[in-house]
């Protein structure tokens, strides 16, 4: 028996909550009775109208990391005038219809299941042990991840900034993978392959192939049969190169440097680059066919400043492998500080540089402000500026957008209560409090949001 929570909104959805729920329970969904604060994990949403109150509703909940939402429209008619694509945006993951003419209730159990299967392996040693973070950007990234690695074979293109996790990432696609014989991960480095010699890098080549071939070679097609090849930063391939690649990469089959005979290669690929492929095939630096070839699923990881959530989590993660069973902390200074600092080399950047202050560190005692190298040091300055570069991008795209400062000052109030009852799990009198507001102005705001 699957078990979600399943809530109903509006009177048309709460008018069929008896017999969704009883042909939920004939394809194995058990409904799990939670108020909305302590909602968790894969769940149903049942309503009857995407107006105000629905989409409130949805944004509520989109703020906790751990809950995935299916959207169940009662009716067609609940959907129109795009109001799937308004659903998603405010936090679904996806939009059914409740459609008597087809079995919706084993559509809805085969999603729960998969999503639950996802988070089950989301919590798993293999993720945790690679992938650190609970930040609502970097679980949306890492469900679709584990998905794809887990339940397909798809080529992934992973596209993300210096310093983001890429190659982790495809480690992880690689340590998923569901073939019964899966062999090796095989990875190179596209930024060393010298084009004289590149033939024999993938190819591999024949004893007396060219001068100073003494012997043959297997070349990265052929090692990586029966498992992974990961190409790390594709996008610095030759266009000419790339033209030799596409039938191996379409067909997997090769002939190797000097040889007449073709060859077999069974392999998942895997492909990274910090480069915009998309805008290199507009200028004609990187072929379509090929990008085509490489990204029959993409992944953007976020750089760090999108997930500023995941640097205290991340940083504790660094300590224990650097100093595995010793229960170190940071002052608040420190915590402060880390928080505060920008890193643009991302998560390997916060790498670095708690592997400094770890090297600094004496005793068994906290990291103090003085572990903190000199040349790292922040310029004397009061308390931190939450009104940083993110911050005025938002207002500048919401005024580039027509919102007026009534509207963008509603929208900042509206969200910052949303996170702290999110953070409080759903108890309006600490979010008030960490507000400052009164209970009463709260139940009043949210009052205003069911209008």
């Amino acid at each position: 028996m699957l078990q979600a929570w399943i809530q109903f909104v509006g009177e048309e959805a709460s008018g069929q909550r008896m017999a969704v729920l009883e042909k939920l329970g004939h394809v194995g969904v058990q409904a799990v009775p939670r108020g909305v604060g302590e909602l968790s994990g894969p769940g149903v949403f049942v309503f009857g109208a995407a107006d105000t109150a629905t989409l409130e509703t949805l944004r509520e909940l989109q703020l906790r990391p751990s809950v995935r939402v299916l959207a169940v429209a009662t009716s067609g008619a609940a959907l129109a005038e795009g109001a799937c694509w308004r659903l998603l945006k405010a936090g679904a993951s996806d939009v059914l219809v409740w459609d008597r003419a087809r079995d919706v209730a084993a559509e809805i159990a085969a999603r729960l299941e998969r999503w639950a299967a996802v988070d089950h392996l989301i919590e798993s040693r293999t993720v945790q042990a690679r992938l650190v973070g609970r930040s609502p950007a970097w679980l949306s990234v890492l469900r679709q991840v584990i998905e794809v690695a887990a339940f397909t074979d798809a080529s992934v293109l992973i596209l993300g900034e210096s310093g983001t996790g890429k190659e982790e990432v495809a480690r992880l696609i690689h340590a998923l993978d569901a073939r019964a014989q899966k062999r090796e991960l095989v990875i190179l480095d596209c930024t060393t392959v010298v084009p004289e010699l590149s033939g024999s890098e993938f190819f591999g080549h024949e004893r007396g192939a060219f001068t100073g071939a003494v012997g043959a070679r297997e070349g990265a097609f052929a090692l990586a049969h029966g498992g992974t090849l990961f190409l790390d930063e594709v996008g610095e391939l030759p266009v000419g190169l790339q033209a030799q690649l596409l039938r191996v990469v379409q067909e997997r089959t090769y002939k190797r440097v000097g040889g007449n005979g073709w060859h077999q290669a069974d392999f998942r690929l895997v492909c990274a680059t910090n480069r915009e492929l998309a805008d290199e095939v507009a200028r004609g630096t990187f072929r379509r066919d090929f990008f085509h070839r490489i990204a029959s699923w993409v992944c953007r990881l976020p750089p760090l400043r999108e997930r500023s959530e995941d640097i205290l989590p991340l940083a504790r993660h660094f300590l224990q492998v650097l100093r595995p069973g010793v229960p170190l902390e940071f002052d608040e200074p420190v915590r402060e500080y880390l928080l505060r600092r920008s890193y643009p080399g991302n998560v390997r950047d916060l790498r670095q540089l708690i592997t400094r202050i770890c090297k600094r560190h004496v005793g068994t005692g906290p990291m103090s402000v003085g572990d903190i190298p000199p040349d790292e040091l922040p310029p004397a300055e009061g308390p931190g500026d939450w009104q940083d570069a993110s911050f005025a991008q938002s207002i500048r795209r919401a005024l580039a957008l027509g919102a007026g400062l009534k509207e963008i000052g509603r929208s900042a109030s509206d969200t910052a209560i949303r996170l702290a009852i999110a953070d409080e799990q759903g108890n309006l009198q600490r979010a008030a409090r960490r507000l400052g507001v009164t209970d009463r102005a709260l139940q009043l705001r949210r009052a205003q949001w069911e209008e």
